[in-house]
């Protein structure tokens, strides 16, 4: 994997073949970003990166200017990868090992955006449960937007506050954000 763009622009970052992941491929996270420059200033965001993993798009977020980022994934090989490169790359990365359900029912702050890469296998009921923590949680501030990645055969155009899906290859994001169901 790759850094887009940014301080840290064309790095290559080779994550430990035994973590419990898929990353984001970069085809389909240049894709995001393109949507997300036209619409934010980096640098002014607060970030919640759920399920992180790699810490792929923790880094590009950091990489682009944002300081507010704090990323969630269960498994500690996960956590120390995302802080061993945060530390080498000087990127402030705030890290929580937890469980991401658990961690969303106590949270009390908000995100500007809110970035899940939920296992593809995940049940339909936990990805509708997601949603609904972050929304009836008021978990992002006024313009936030919670980004959902998933399979092309997951569709979650039905779920509460859905806006629009994109689709890159095999890889799918769906948008939700408050003004969607008003």
């Amino acid at each position: 994997m790759r850094i887009i763009s940014g301080q840290h622009k064309g790095r290559r970052l080779v994550a430990p073949k035994n973590l419990p992941v898929r990353p984001t491929t970069d085809m389909a996270k240049e894709a995001l970003f393109n949507i997300l420059n036209n619409q934010y200033y980096f640098d002014e965001l607060s970030v919640l990166d759920l399920f992180a993993g790699t810490g792929n798009i923790s880094f590009e977020f950091a990489s682009r200017g944002t300081t507010n980022i704090t990323a969630i994934d269960k498994h500690h090989a996960c956590i120390k990868y995302i802080e061993q490169v945060s530390n080498e790359l000087d990127l402030n990365i705030h890290t929580v090992k937890a469980d991401v359900f658990v961690f969303l029912e106590n949270l009390k702050s908000t995100s500007d955006i809110i970035f899940a890469d939920p296992p593809y296998q995940l049940e339909k009921d936990s990805f509708a449960r997601l949603v609904e923590l972050v929304f009836d949680n008021e978990l992002l501030s006024p313009e936030g937007l919670l980004i959902i990645e998933h399979s092309k055969h997951t569709d979650l155009s039905h779920l509460k506050n859905f806006e629009v899906q994109k689709r890159y290859g095999g890889n799918c994001f769906s948008f939700f954000n408050k003004k969607a169901d008003l």
